[in-house]
């Protein structure tokens, strides 16, 4: 399988949680992926666990005030950018970068303190992507690159 050139940020679109044109910053340094959420609450109902959040910030741009709820998690331990380790909220869902859809786990996290309020991994990019740090934005200009184009030859 062929991979495709990746570079140090990029924006991602997530069908299942709703949110399209999200910054992403690509870090080979970090084993898993994770997003930006607040007011993370594990709960019980009817004996079931489940985690309800939000994701992003309500000052971010994309925040749709929608509260999600997950029935399907994990709690991982995971070691921070900072060397600790914590436990930490693990969601699997879909991203869409390059025009594709692919399936990625995401642990949940505080990260307003950061500039993208994602961190795509090495566990994901593996045998998928190779990341060009020189470069950024490909996935997201090639998606509206690619539109223009379609749109174009339908005029004619």
């Amino acid at each position: 399988m062929e991979r495709i050139v990746i570079g140090r940020k990029d924006k991602a679109d997530f069908p299942g949680l709703e949110l399209t044109g999200v910054d992403v910053k690509i870090d080979s340094g970090a084993y898993t992926s994770s997003f930006h959420c607040h007011h993370i609450e594990l709960f019980e109902t009817e004996g079931k666990r489940k985690v309800k959040c939000s994701f992003l910030d309500p000052e971010h741009q994309m925040y749709h005030e929608k509260e999600l709820v997950f029935n399907v998690f994990k709690v991982r331990r995971v070691k921070s950018s900072n060397g600790q380790v914590e436990e930490r909220i693990s969601i699997k869902t879909e991203i869409i970068l390059f025009q594709k859809k692919y399936p990625i786990e995401l642990t949940l996290t505080e990260r307003s303190d950061m500039r993208s309020p994602v961190l795509i991994g090495r566990k994901f990019l593996s045998r998928k992507f190779v990341v060009d740090t020189s470069q950024k934005n490909l996935s997201f200009t090639g998606f509206f690159l690619t539109a223009k184009i379609k749109q174009e030859s339908r005029k004619e």
